[in-house]
Parts: C-alpha cells; sequence; structure tokens
C-alpha cells in the first residue's frame, strides 16, 4: 500500500462516518426501496450524507486519488453537485443505486484505508 498522508486518513475516516450514517439510516427504514421513495426524511438524510461525502472528496490530495483509481472520485463530486444545486430534479432511483451499490463499496474501501 501507498503512503497516505494524515490529512488524507483524516478525511476518509470522515467520509466513513457519512458512509455509517447512510447505513444506519436505510437500517431505520428496513432497506427498502419503497420505504426510501415514499420517505422524505429517508431521502433527505442519505441525500445530506452524499452531499457531504462529495464535500470531502475534494478535500483529499490529488495524489491519493491518482494512486486510487478504482473510486470514482470525480463521479462522487459530481453527484454532491446535483444534490445540492438541482434537488427538485435529483433522480431517487439513482440515488437508491448509489445507496445500495456504491456506498457499501467506498465504506469497504475507507475501513481498508484507515487501518
Amino acid at each position: 500500500m501507498l503512503f497516505m498522508s494524515s490529512r488524507d486518513c483524516d478525511v476518509l475516516r470522515h467520509i466513513f462516518k457519512y458512509c455509517e450514517q447512510i447505513d444506519e439510516t436505510s437500517n431505520e427504514f428496513d432497506n427498502n426501496k419503497k420505504n426510501f421513495m415514499e420517505s422524505a426524511t429517508f431521502r433527505n438524510a442519505v441525500c445530506l450524507c452524499l452531499l457531504q461525502i462529495g464535500e470531502l472528496v475534494t478535500i483529499l490530495s490529488d495524489e491519493f486519488k491518482g494512486d486510487n483509481t478504482d473510486i470514482p472520485w470525480r463521479e462522487i463530486k459530481l453527484l454532491r453537485n446535483i444534490v445540492a444545486h438541482r434537488y427538485g430534479k435529483v433522480d431517487f432511483d439513482i440515488i437508491w443505486e448509489v445507496l445500495t451499490i456504491d456506498i457499501p463499496n467506498l465504506e469497504k474501501f475507507c475501513k481498508i484505508m484507515i487501518k
């Protein structure tokens, strides 16, 4: 494994915490897409965490992101921009996919990297 700065490690810890919060929220709503689509509270909680993750990604060093290209850093930032600036036009089917597929992958990545 390549060297990681303490700053990048701190950022990954924060990203990991937001991934855990998404997991907790999803568990509270029974990990159910129907509940996600029907509950503004569920959607808003997830979208806020995605927004925060997108902000944190911009703090990671370019070197770290360049060394870890298996994570779609640019897309994470773009999703943040969509959630922040086009909330009324967010495709919640895509957010559900991010919640169920991408967030678990990001969470695993962060857990491995911060150990």
